[in-house]
């Protein structure tokens, strides 16, 4: 299997999970929080959208799917449009509140979509390349990559978590 592969495969199974915890929720269970200062599935999506939007775009040189396809303009959150959720405070977080599964499933899948457009073609060598100096070690491409799929299948479980207690309600 090549490099893309591997990673085609790794962002795949983002993307399977991201549908599975999504199907079928309910507008009150995708916005619940399951205890206080704990993220809603809703947000959870919406960061690893965003994460992985923002990682993958600036390694690829290139502008976010947020920002570039309207998804910014379409969610109308009162957050900036570079946020991703990262350090968000708990009124923060509770800001992503409202979004359709609908939208939120479109808006991972678009970003799933470049994401594999941009995986593809690389390489073992592509995988050296320093994506982000502002890091000791400098951050390649490999470790960026590596990152965004580990945060990814983080959130995707506490979100699978979180349906799970609301399941049991």
């Amino acid at each position: 299997m090549e490099v893309g592969g591997v990673f085609a495969d790794a962002f795949s199974r983002v993307q399977e999970e991201v549908h599975a915890v999504l199907h079928a929720l309910s507008q009150e269970d995708l916005d619940a929080r399951p205890g206080p200062g704990a993220n809603s599935i809703g947000w959870l999506v919406w960061h690893i959208a965003r994460l992985q939007d923002d990682h993958v775009a600036d390694a690829a040189g290139r502008e976010q799917t947020w920002t570039a396809d309207g998804w910014y303009d379409r969610f109308a959150l009162k957050l900036e449009p570079r946020d991703i959720g990262y350090g968000h405070t708990v009124e923060q977080a509770e800001q992503v509140t409202g979004l359709k599964a609908s939208e939120l499933r479109a808006y991972y899948d678009a970003v799933h979509e470049a994401t594999a457009a941009y995986i593809e073609g690389l390489t073992a060598a592509d995988l050296d390349r320093v994506v982000d100096t502002r890091w000791d070690p400098e951050v390649t491409l490999g470790v960026r990559l590596v990152s965004v799929v580990n945060d990814n299948q983080q959130h995707t479980g506490q979100a699978a978590y979180v349906r799970g207690l609301l399941d049991t309600r």
